[in-house]
């Protein structure tokens, strides 16, 4: 395999391990306390899972869709009122069945890695 072809496929993986992960994490921060979009945008550029705009909104949409988020409205002193996320009790149970499923994945690299 040339080098190119090596690289577009590590590049790959990366992508399709970091979207497996991005649903489980963003869940993560709303279960926190309320979150704005930006600041989700902003702890996710901090842990280094970068995501654009583009890919976050259709995220909580979807989210939002499957009642494991939902939305209040606050008013902003610098501008019109911000959409602030908070986890649904159908998320809490979500992120409980996420979490047992990451460590069983978990369990699983780790054995994988250390045979």
């Amino acid at each position: 395999m040339k080098i190119e072809e090596q690289e577009k496929t590590i590049k790959n993986a990366q992508i399709q391990m970091r979207k497996g992960v991005l649903e489980f994490a963003i869940l993560l921060l709303i279960a926190k306390g309320k979150i704005y979009a930006s600041d989700i945008l902003s702890k996710l550029k901090e842990a280094n899972l970068v995501v654009v705009e583009g890919t976050i909104y259709p995220l909580l949409s979807r989210l939002k869709n499957s009642e494991l988020v939902d939305y209040t409205w606050e008013e902003s002193k610098s501008g019109p009122p911000r959409k602030y996320y908070i986890v649904t009790e159908k998320g809490i149970t979500f992120l409980d069945r996420c979490d047992s499923q990451w460590k069983i994945l978990e369990t699983a690299i780790c054995l994988f890695k250390s045979k």
